[in-house]
Protein backbone atom coordinates (compact mmCIF):
# COMPACT_ATOMS: atom_id res chain seq x y z
CA UNK A 1 0.00 0.00 0.00
CA UNK A 2 1.42 3.39 -1.00
CA UNK A 3 0.07 6.55 0.59
CA UNK A 4 0.23 9.33 -1.96
CA UNK A 5 -0.99 12.84 -1.24
CA UNK A 6 -3.23 11.68 1.61
CA UNK A 7 -5.03 9.01 -0.43
CA UNK A 8 -4.33 5.30 -0.33
CA UNK A 9 -3.74 3.53 -3.65
CA UNK A 10 -3.04 -0.17 -3.95
CA UNK A 11 -1.01 -0.50 -7.15
CA UNK A 12 -1.57 -4.25 -7.21
CA UNK A 13 -5.40 -4.09 -7.46
CA UNK A 14 -7.29 -3.62 -10.74
CA UNK A 15 -8.42 -0.07 -11.48
CA UNK A 16 -12.09 0.49 -10.72
CA UNK A 17 -13.94 2.62 -13.25
CA UNK A 18 -14.11 3.12 -16.99
CA UNK A 19 -11.47 4.39 -19.35
CA UNK A 20 -12.59 7.25 -21.57
CA UNK A 21 -11.62 5.64 -24.87
CA UNK A 22 -11.72 2.18 -26.45
CA UNK A 23 -9.67 0.43 -29.09
CA UNK A 24 -11.29 -0.69 -32.38
CA UNK A 25 -12.39 -3.96 -30.77
CA UNK A 26 -14.19 -2.22 -27.95
CA UNK A 27 -11.61 -2.94 -25.24
CA UNK A 28 -11.06 -0.16 -22.73
CA UNK A 29 -7.68 1.58 -23.23
CA UNK A 30 -5.84 3.37 -20.44
CA UNK A 31 -5.07 7.07 -20.80
CA UNK A 32 -2.28 9.14 -19.30
CA UNK A 33 -4.92 10.63 -16.97
CA UNK A 34 -5.65 7.15 -15.60
CA UNK A 35 -1.96 6.53 -14.99
CA UNK A 36 -1.60 9.85 -13.17
CA UNK A 37 -4.61 9.12 -10.95
CA UNK A 38 -3.39 5.63 -10.11
CA UNK A 39 0.09 6.93 -9.22
CA UNK A 40 -1.26 9.92 -7.27
CA UNK A 41 0.52 12.54 -9.35
CA UNK A 42 -0.46 15.23 -11.80
CA UNK A 43 -0.91 14.45 -15.48
CA UNK A 44 2.13 16.54 -16.40
CA UNK A 45 4.27 14.70 -13.83
CA UNK A 46 3.09 11.33 -15.13
CA UNK A 47 3.89 12.39 -18.68
CA UNK A 48 7.36 13.61 -17.71
CA UNK A 49 8.07 10.42 -15.77
CA UNK A 50 7.06 8.20 -18.70
CA UNK A 51 9.16 10.31 -21.05
CA UNK A 52 12.26 9.88 -18.89
CA UNK A 53 12.45 13.48 -17.68
CA UNK A 54 15.83 13.79 -15.87
CA UNK A 55 14.39 15.86 -12.99
CA UNK A 56 11.70 13.37 -11.97
CA UNK A 57 12.73 11.53 -8.80
CA UNK A 58 13.40 7.82 -8.94
CA UNK A 59 10.55 7.13 -6.49
CA UNK A 60 8.03 9.08 -8.59
CA UNK A 61 9.28 7.46 -11.79
CA UNK A 62 8.89 4.04 -10.18
CA UNK A 63 5.32 4.72 -9.01
CA UNK A 64 4.28 6.02 -12.41
CA UNK A 65 5.90 3.06 -14.18
CA UNK A 66 4.13 0.62 -11.86
CA UNK A 67 0.81 2.39 -12.44
CA UNK A 68 1.29 2.32 -16.21
CA UNK A 69 2.17 -1.37 -16.14
CA UNK A 70 -0.78 -2.33 -13.94
CA UNK A 71 -3.17 -0.44 -16.24
CA UNK A 72 -1.60 -1.76 -19.42
CA UNK A 73 -0.92 1.79 -20.56
CA UNK A 74 1.02 2.01 -23.81
CA UNK A 75 2.16 5.40 -25.08
CA UNK A 76 1.63 6.08 -28.75
CA UNK A 77 4.92 6.90 -30.43
CA UNK A 78 3.14 8.44 -33.40
CA UNK A 79 1.05 10.66 -31.15
CA UNK A 80 4.19 11.70 -29.26
CA UNK A 81 5.95 12.58 -32.51
CA UNK A 82 2.96 14.54 -33.76
CA UNK A 83 2.59 16.45 -30.50
CA UNK A 84 6.26 17.21 -29.87
CA UNK A 85 8.03 16.95 -33.22
CA UNK A 86 10.43 14.51 -31.54
CA UNK A 87 11.13 10.88 -32.44
CA UNK A 88 12.69 9.65 -29.17
CA UNK A 89 15.88 8.72 -31.01
CA UNK A 90 19.39 10.04 -30.34
CA UNK A 91 22.28 9.51 -32.76
CA UNK A 92 25.75 8.61 -31.42
CA UNK A 93 28.94 8.97 -33.47
CA UNK A 94 32.12 7.04 -32.54
CA UNK A 95 35.50 6.55 -34.23
CA UNK A 96 35.73 3.00 -32.80
CA UNK A 97 33.20 0.59 -31.34
CA UNK A 98 35.43 -2.31 -30.28
CA UNK A 99 37.81 -0.34 -28.01
CA UNK A 100 37.14 -0.34 -24.26
CA UNK A 101 36.80 3.40 -23.69
CA UNK A 102 34.37 3.97 -26.54
CA UNK A 103 32.34 0.85 -25.79
CA UNK A 104 32.05 1.86 -22.13
CA UNK A 105 30.96 5.43 -22.94
CA UNK A 106 28.41 3.97 -25.36
CA UNK A 107 27.09 1.63 -22.65
CA UNK A 108 26.55 4.60 -20.33
CA UNK A 109 24.72 6.56 -23.03
CA UNK A 110 22.54 3.62 -24.02
CA UNK A 111 21.57 2.75 -20.45
CA UNK A 112 20.43 6.31 -19.66
CA UNK A 113 18.58 6.72 -22.95
CA UNK A 114 16.79 3.40 -22.52
CA UNK A 115 15.67 4.43 -19.04
CA UNK A 116 14.17 7.53 -20.63
CA UNK A 117 12.44 5.50 -23.35
CA UNK A 118 14.75 6.67 -26.16
CA UNK A 119 16.22 4.68 -29.02
CA UNK A 120 19.85 5.03 -30.12
CA UNK A 121 21.20 5.13 -33.67
CA UNK A 122 24.93 4.37 -33.86
CA UNK A 123 27.31 5.72 -36.51
CA UNK A 124 30.92 4.63 -36.95
CA UNK A 125 33.14 7.42 -38.33
CA UNK A 126 36.16 5.15 -38.74
CA UNK A 127 35.67 4.99 -42.50
CA UNK A 128 35.97 6.99 -45.69
CA UNK A 129 35.14 10.67 -46.15
CA UNK A 130 32.20 9.60 -48.32
CA UNK A 131 30.85 7.45 -45.49
CA UNK A 132 31.10 10.35 -43.06
CA UNK A 133 29.43 12.74 -45.49
CA UNK A 134 26.54 10.32 -46.00
CA UNK A 135 25.73 10.49 -42.29
CA UNK A 136 24.82 14.16 -42.63
CA UNK A 137 23.25 14.00 -46.09
CA UNK A 138 21.23 10.83 -45.59
CA UNK A 139 21.29 8.84 -42.39
CA UNK A 140 20.58 11.61 -39.87
CA UNK A 141 17.62 12.70 -41.98
CA UNK A 142 16.32 9.20 -42.71
CA UNK A 143 16.67 8.00 -39.11
CA UNK A 144 14.91 11.12 -37.78
CA UNK A 145 17.20 11.57 -34.76
CA UNK A 146 16.31 14.26 -32.23
CA UNK A 147 19.90 15.01 -31.23
CA UNK A 148 23.49 13.88 -31.75
CA UNK A 149 26.20 12.83 -29.29
CA UNK A 150 29.74 12.60 -30.66
CA UNK A 151 32.56 10.79 -28.83
CA UNK A 152 36.14 11.91 -29.65
CA UNK A 153 34.95 13.22 -33.01
CA UNK A 154 35.42 16.88 -33.95
CA UNK A 155 32.58 18.01 -36.19
CA UNK A 156 33.44 20.30 -39.09
CA UNK A 157 31.72 23.71 -39.29
CA UNK A 158 29.57 22.62 -42.25
CA UNK A 159 28.49 19.48 -40.36
CA UNK A 160 27.45 21.56 -37.37
CA UNK A 161 25.60 23.89 -39.70
CA UNK A 162 23.52 20.99 -41.00
CA UNK A 163 22.58 19.97 -37.46
CA UNK A 164 21.77 23.54 -36.37
CA UNK A 165 19.67 24.05 -39.47
CA UNK A 166 17.69 20.90 -38.61
CA UNK A 167 17.37 22.06 -34.97
CA UNK A 168 19.28 19.03 -33.69
CA UNK A 169 21.09 19.62 -30.36
CA UNK A 170 24.72 18.42 -30.34
CA UNK A 171 26.89 17.26 -27.45
CA UNK A 172 30.58 16.44 -27.98
CA UNK A 173 32.26 14.05 -25.53
CA UNK A 174 36.04 14.18 -25.34
CA UNK A 175 37.09 17.65 -26.43
CA UNK A 176 36.04 21.18 -27.35
CA UNK A 177 33.86 21.67 -30.43
CA UNK A 178 33.20 25.34 -31.23
CA UNK A 179 29.46 25.88 -31.50
CA UNK A 180 28.47 22.73 -29.60
CA UNK A 181 28.01 21.74 -25.96
CA UNK A 182 30.90 19.61 -24.70
CA UNK A 183 31.67 17.13 -21.93
CA UNK A 184 35.34 16.30 -21.39
CA UNK A 185 38.07 15.58 -18.89
CA UNK A 186 41.22 17.66 -18.47
CA UNK A 187 43.60 15.30 -20.33
CA UNK A 188 46.54 17.61 -19.71
CA UNK A 189 45.76 17.80 -16.00
CA UNK A 190 45.22 14.03 -15.73
CA UNK A 191 48.66 13.31 -17.20
CA UNK A 192 50.27 15.93 -15.00
CA UNK A 193 48.57 14.47 -11.91
CA UNK A 194 49.80 10.95 -12.72
CA UNK A 195 53.36 12.16 -13.26
CA UNK A 196 53.36 14.29 -10.12
CA UNK A 197 52.22 11.25 -8.15
CA UNK A 198 55.37 9.40 -9.22
CA UNK A 199 57.54 12.45 -8.51
CA UNK A 200 56.02 12.78 -5.02
CA UNK A 201 57.19 9.23 -4.33
CA UNK A 202 60.78 10.25 -5.06
CA UNK A 203 61.09 8.98 -8.63
CA UNK A 204 63.31 11.05 -10.88
CA UNK A 205 63.86 8.89 -13.97
CA UNK A 206 60.30 8.53 -15.22
CA UNK A 207 59.55 7.16 -18.66
CA UNK A 208 56.41 7.94 -20.66
CA UNK A 209 54.52 5.31 -22.64
CA UNK A 210 52.39 7.59 -24.78
CA UNK A 211 50.28 7.43 -27.90
CA UNK A 212 52.09 7.15 -31.22
CA UNK A 213 51.32 9.22 -34.31
CA UNK A 214 48.78 6.70 -35.58
CA UNK A 215 46.81 7.07 -32.33
CA UNK A 216 46.21 10.79 -32.81
CA UNK A 217 42.50 11.50 -33.21
CA UNK A 218 40.47 14.65 -33.59
CA UNK A 219 41.32 16.08 -30.16
CA UNK A 220 45.00 15.06 -30.18
CA UNK A 221 44.70 13.31 -26.82
CA UNK A 222 48.16 11.64 -26.97
CA UNK A 223 49.84 14.98 -27.59
CA UNK A 224 47.84 16.63 -24.78
CA UNK A 225 48.74 13.93 -22.26
CA UNK A 226 52.36 14.09 -23.35
CA UNK A 227 52.25 17.82 -22.59
CA UNK A 228 50.97 17.20 -19.06
CA UNK A 229 53.86 14.81 -18.41
CA UNK A 230 56.42 17.31 -19.73
CA UNK A 231 55.07 20.16 -17.61
CA UNK A 232 55.13 18.08 -14.42
CA UNK A 233 58.74 17.08 -15.10
CA UNK A 234 59.78 20.63 -15.96
CA UNK A 235 58.13 22.18 -12.89
CA UNK A 236 59.95 19.64 -10.72
CA UNK A 237 63.29 20.45 -12.35
CA UNK A 238 63.68 16.94 -13.78
CA UNK A 239 65.41 16.35 -17.11
CA UNK A 240 63.50 14.83 -20.03
CA UNK A 241 65.09 13.52 -23.22
CA UNK A 242 63.81 11.89 -26.37
CA UNK A 243 64.82 8.54 -24.90
CA UNK A 244 62.25 9.03 -22.10
CA UNK A 245 59.34 8.63 -24.53
CA UNK A 246 58.17 5.22 -25.73
CA UNK A 247 55.36 5.38 -28.30
CA UNK A 248 52.57 2.80 -28.41
CA UNK A 249 49.03 2.44 -29.73
CA UNK A 250 46.90 2.53 -26.54
CA UNK A 251 46.60 -1.28 -26.43
CA UNK A 252 47.93 -3.85 -23.96
CA UNK A 253 50.17 -5.32 -26.66
CA UNK A 254 51.50 -1.88 -27.56
CA UNK A 255 52.21 -1.04 -23.93
CA UNK A 256 53.95 -4.38 -23.46
CA UNK A 257 56.31 -3.77 -26.39
CA UNK A 258 57.08 -0.20 -25.33
CA UNK A 259 57.76 -1.21 -21.72
CA UNK A 260 60.04 -4.04 -22.86
CA UNK A 261 62.15 -1.44 -24.65
CA UNK A 262 62.12 0.99 -21.72
CA UNK A 263 62.94 -1.55 -19.01
CA UNK A 264 65.51 -3.68 -20.82
CA UNK A 265 67.91 -0.83 -21.76
CA UNK A 266 70.45 -0.47 -18.90
CA UNK A 267 71.40 3.01 -20.08
CA UNK A 268 67.93 4.37 -19.21
CA UNK A 269 67.54 3.06 -15.64
CA UNK A 270 63.93 4.22 -15.34
CA UNK A 271 62.44 3.62 -11.91
CA UNK A 272 58.87 4.47 -12.93
CA UNK A 273 56.62 4.49 -15.99
CA UNK A 274 53.64 6.70 -16.69
CA UNK A 275 51.40 5.10 -19.33
CA UNK A 276 48.88 7.37 -21.04
CA UNK A 277 46.19 4.68 -20.81
CA UNK A 278 45.43 1.84 -18.42
CA UNK A 279 45.65 -0.75 -21.19
CA UNK A 280 49.22 0.34 -21.96
CA UNK A 281 49.96 0.32 -18.22
CA UNK A 282 48.69 -3.27 -17.95
CA UNK A 283 50.96 -4.19 -20.84
CA UNK A 284 53.86 -2.58 -18.94
CA UNK A 285 53.08 -4.64 -15.82
CA UNK A 286 53.19 -7.84 -17.90
CA UNK A 287 56.46 -6.77 -19.57
CA UNK A 288 58.10 -6.08 -16.22
CA UNK A 289 57.06 -9.52 -14.99
CA UNK A 290 58.50 -11.20 -18.07
CA UNK A 291 61.79 -9.35 -17.50
CA UNK A 292 61.97 -10.71 -13.97
CA UNK A 293 61.18 -7.36 -12.37
CA UNK A 294 58.83 -6.76 -9.47
CA UNK A 295 56.12 -4.08 -9.54
CA UNK A 296 56.36 -1.75 -7.67
CA UNK A 297 59.66 -2.70 -5.95
CA UNK A 298 61.73 -2.47 -9.15
CA UNK A 299 59.48 -0.17 -11.19
CA UNK A 300 56.36 1.85 -10.34
CA UNK A 301 53.63 2.08 -12.97
CA UNK A 302 50.64 4.42 -13.25
CA UNK A 303 47.98 4.80 -15.94
CA UNK A 304 44.93 6.85 -16.90
CA UNK A 305 41.33 5.66 -17.35
CA UNK A 306 39.96 3.57 -14.49
CA UNK A 307 39.75 0.51 -16.75
CA UNK A 308 37.59 -2.42 -15.63
CA UNK A 309 40.79 -4.49 -15.23
CA UNK A 310 42.74 -1.86 -13.28
CA UNK A 311 41.60 -3.11 -9.88
CA UNK A 312 42.42 -6.71 -10.80
CA UNK A 313 45.99 -5.70 -11.63
CA UNK A 314 46.24 -3.41 -8.59
CA UNK A 315 46.97 -0.56 -10.98
CA UNK A 316 47.34 2.99 -9.72
CA UNK A 317 45.38 5.14 -12.15
CA UNK A 318 43.74 8.48 -12.78
CA UNK A 319 40.14 7.31 -13.14
CA UNK A 320 37.74 9.10 -15.48
CA UNK A 321 34.64 6.82 -15.38
CA UNK A 322 33.72 6.54 -19.07
CA UNK A 323 30.36 4.93 -18.22
CA UNK A 324 29.52 7.89 -16.01
CA UNK A 325 30.54 10.26 -18.80
CA UNK A 326 28.20 8.48 -21.19
CA UNK A 327 25.29 8.61 -18.75
CA UNK A 328 25.90 12.30 -18.06
CA UNK A 329 26.11 13.06 -21.78
CA UNK A 330 22.72 11.43 -22.28
CA UNK A 331 21.27 13.38 -19.35
CA UNK A 332 22.52 16.68 -20.76
CA UNK A 333 20.92 15.90 -24.13
CA UNK A 334 17.66 14.85 -22.46
CA UNK A 335 17.58 18.11 -20.51
CA UNK A 336 17.85 20.06 -23.76
CA UNK A 337 15.20 17.94 -25.48
CA UNK A 338 12.83 18.37 -22.52
CA UNK A 339 13.27 22.15 -22.63
CA UNK A 340 14.89 22.36 -19.19
CA UNK A 341 18.19 23.61 -20.60
CA UNK A 342 18.90 25.78 -23.63
CA UNK A 343 20.85 24.23 -26.49
CA UNK A 344 23.85 26.46 -25.75
CA UNK A 345 27.54 25.60 -26.34
CA UNK A 346 28.39 25.00 -22.67
CA UNK A 347 31.63 23.25 -21.67
CA UNK A 348 31.24 20.68 -18.88
CA UNK A 349 34.44 19.45 -17.24
CA UNK A 350 34.12 15.87 -15.98
CA UNK A 351 35.96 15.12 -12.70
CA UNK A 352 38.96 12.80 -12.49
CA UNK A 353 40.34 10.96 -9.45
CA UNK A 354 43.76 9.60 -8.56
CA UNK A 355 43.22 6.03 -7.33
CA UNK A 356 46.38 4.75 -5.61
CA UNK A 357 46.83 1.00 -5.57
CA UNK A 358 49.76 -1.41 -5.39
CA UNK A 359 51.71 -0.62 -8.59
CA UNK A 360 53.34 2.52 -7.20
CA UNK A 361 55.59 2.96 -4.20
CA UNK A 362 58.38 5.20 -2.91
CA UNK A 363 61.65 5.13 -4.80
CA UNK A 364 64.41 3.05 -3.25
CA UNK A 365 67.92 3.41 -4.66
CA UNK A 366 69.30 0.08 -5.92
Amino acid sequence: MHRLGGAAHNLGQPWVGKFAREDPEGVAVARIEDVAKRAGVSISTASRALNGHPRISRDTARRVAEAAQSLGYVASSSAYTLATGRNRNVGVVLPYIERWYFGTVLAGIESRLMRAGYDLSLYDFNGSAEQRASVFTDFLLRKHVDALITVAVRLEPHELEVLHRLDKPVLAVGGPVPGAATLRIDDFGAAKLATLHLISLGHRRIGLIGGDTASEMDFRQPETRHGGYLEAMAESGLPVSDTSFFPADFTIAGGYAAAKTALSDPRLSVSALFAASDEMAIGAILAAKDLGMKVPEDVSIVGIDGHDLSEFFGLTTVAQSPRGQGARAAELILEVLSGDQPASPTDTLWPIELVVRSTTTRYHAP
